[in-house]
């Protein structure tokens, strides 16, 4: 990969990995989320989405190849560190111990703390804003527990905001990036809705770039710039949404004959399920 490729941004290098030495997830993946992107990653069930999602977080180490954030391998940029410039949200947050609304946010800034160091009032200050960010501020006194599916979401993307606060937000030459695993799955409309324009106005308003895994083709359309199809651990292809989403590639990724058009009202483009065509080919 040329060194200007790297230089901002995140980026997954030729990498390559197996939970089991003779089962590879991932075979020689490259990808791009460049500093202020919007990226989706698509493909059908263990096509290895979440495994290249956490391996851009740093969650998981390649066993070839490299992940590196602003040109700097993750392995040598460390954990605390990463975390101080990347968050991920799971696709559903389940929780041992009760915790306030506030409490799950300023859980966002223990990588800014030093050990034994306890939040300050700057640290909830950050949490508050994060809050505010995701419209869960007047929650904040509530229990995590109780809240519906779209405010928990919404509040742990707050708790990832704040692992970004803390510093001059005018500074262009660091990117911040948030990784999100099936961030509308089991929410209703009005839910997905609201997800998609917290990350919209996050990725415009703040600068953060947006990695996304998901199967909702048309949140995809939506919301990403660039996307990247992944069959069988493979990238079939990558580049701007609008040339992903052509009925012959969703075809091949997904064995299903879609329909792709411009919604009038929206101006997105609406991608329509139609048929199951012939089973896909085993590798």
């Amino acid at each position: 990969m040329a060194p200007e490729a790297l230089r901002a941004g995140l980026v997954a290098d030729d990498v390559s990995f197996g939970y089991l030495p003779s089962q590879q997830v991932l075979h020689d993946v490259g990808a791009t989320a460049p500093r202020g992107g919007l990226v989706g990653i698509l493909g059908p069930n263990g096509s290895g989405k979440t495994t290249l999602l956490r391996l851009l977080a740093g969650l998981l180490a390649p066993q070839h190849g490299h992940v590196m954030l602003d040109g700097e391998d993750l392995r040598t940029l460390g954990r605390a560190a990463a975390a101080r410039r990347m968050a991920v949200v799971p696709q559903e947050t389940q929780l041992v111990f009760e915790y306030t609304v506030l409490e799950m946010a300023v859980m966002g800034r223990y990588p800014h703390l030093r050990g034994f160091e306890i939040e300050g009032p700057d640290d909830l200050a950050i949490a508050r804003e994060a809050l505010g960010a995701t419209g869960t501020l007047h929650l904040e006194s509530r229990l995590f527990n109780t809240l519906s599916g779209g405010e928990k979401q919404r509040v742990v993307i707050a708790g990832a905001l704040a692992q970004f606060g803390g510093r001059e937000r005018h500074q262009t030459d660091v990117t911040d990036v948030l990784l999100l695993d099936e961030p509308t799955a089991s929410l209703d409309l009005a839910y997905q809705l609201e997800i998609r324009s917290i990350l919209l106005q996050l990725n415009q308003q703040r600068k953060v770039t947006v990695i996304i895994s998901t199967h909702d083709l048309n949140l995809a359309a939506g919301l990403c710039r660039d996307l990247i199809l992944l069959d069988r651990g493979r990238v079939l292809a990558t580049g701007p949404a609008e040339e992903m989403l052509k009925p012959a590639l969703i075809q091949q990724l997904y064995g299903v004959d879609v329909d792709i058009s411009v919604h009038a009202r929206t101006g997105r483009l609406t991608v329509v399920p139609v048929s199951r065509t012939e089973p896909r080919l085993q590798p």
